[in-house]
């Protein structure tokens, strides 16, 4: 439980939700990352909602996706600075969903994009004199890696981290708070958990494969809950953090629901019409061969992960448990979508079942 509030009732939560303001016909809101899977969300949310939504995009990109849902395009990259004065011109508000993902690989590299690239989209916000408002989505991967229940935001951050990402995470989410505060301009800091949703390219498809071919086993008993955050979902705490009065707070963003790694595992083994795994690794012999196999990985300068990893062991093996009350009273958050429903729409999106003539 958040230990400093009081848990907000229903009728408080929708009480917010009027409270907040619409968007300004002078409101611009530039979404980073806008054609993965949480960008894309958000694009699709915010043009619902009346926002006009810019996408700062790569030249080689293929735009077509988000130009029907009448979004601009402006072409820029977050590793070079001078490409994004451009596209930062009469931007009021920044949803910063871009990032280098994944458990593997030199700090330098993670550090480059999701930090000094947030240090460089900020440069090129203030200096158009028009930024309102800055949405930093970050993730639960900055707490300790470890068991959690019901962790809330009075947790401190982990200091080093377990992978690069997570660490660049952190160092992220430092930066914005100095950056902030000199420039003083209101910004709200998200921390989701593992996102799904269709449009996935990553860590879905990667489960699916390995369940496919019958490679997958637990780590430990699979009882353990998964910090569970649909895509959807997201969005709609991303659109209530341009609104809310609530500003300088970072907030713990999951489906309220928390499913098991087995119901987890077992929902997609429905969708795709696999077997059920029933191979299960030990937790401590798992961390023993993690370890080991990401020391002879670096030893021998691999660029891809260890088919084993301690970002898997986060993943897999913990109790990934975080409480949203935060969000819930503050932002007026109340996720509406279901793991069941929203994996059902992730599955058949990604992989449609061959429908009989």
């Amino acid at each position: 439980m958040f230990r400093q509030i009081a848990v907000a009732d229903r009728g408080f939560r929708l009480h917010m939700r009027k409270q907040l303001m619409s968007p300004s016909d002078n409101d611009v809101l530039l979404v980073t990352g806008a054609t993965g899977l949480v960008g894309s969300h958000v694009v699709e949310s915010a043009r619902k909602a009346g926002w006009i939504v810019r996408a700062l995009v790569r030249r080689s990109t293929d735009g077509e996706f988000l130009r029907d849902l009448g979004v601009e395009l402006r072409s820029g990259d977050l590793e070079s600075p001078e490409s994004l004065q451009a596209a930062l011109v009469g931007v009021t508000h920044i949803v910063h969903c871009a990032a280098k993902v994944g458990d593997w690989g030199p700090y330098s590299e993670y550090e480059r994009v999701n930090v000094q690239g947030l240090r460089s989209l900020w440069d090129a916000a203030w200096s158009s004199q028009s930024l309102r408002r800055f949405v930093l989505i970050s993730s639960l991967g900055v707490y300790p890696a470890r068991d959690h229940y019901g962790t809330d935001e009075l947790e401190p951050l982990s200091e080093t981290g377990i992978d690069s990402y997570t660490r660049s995470k952190i160092a992220a989410e430092g930066l914005l708070k100095e950056l902030a505060a000199r420039d003083r301009v209101p910004f709200v800091i998200l921390r989701p958990g593992f996102i799904y949703g269709p449009r996935d390219r990553t860590v879905v498809p990667r489960v699916v494969d390995r369940l496919r071919s019958g490679q997958f086993a637990y780590l430990g008993s699979g009882e353990n809950l998964l910090n569970n955050t649909a895509a959807r979902n997201l969005a709609t705490a991303v659109l209530l953090a341009l609104e809310t009065p609530n500003t300088g707070e970072a907030y713990n963003i999951t489906d309220g629901r928390l499913v098991s790694k087995r119901e987890f595992i077992e929902t997609i083994c429905r969708g795709i019409d696999v077997p059920f795994p029933q191979k299960r690794i030990p937790l401590w012999f798992a961390r023993m061969l993690a370890s080991g196999l990401e020391r002879v990985w670096r030893l021998l300068g691999r660029e891809a992960p260890p088919p084993l990893s301690q970002a898997t062991i986060k993943f897999l093996g913990f109790n990934t448990d975080y409480s949203i009350e935060k969000a819930r009273q503050f932002l007026g958050f109340d996720p509406q979508l279901d793991f069941s429903e929203a994996m059902q729409e992730t599955l058949d999106v990604s992989y449609p079942r061959d429908v009989p003539m």
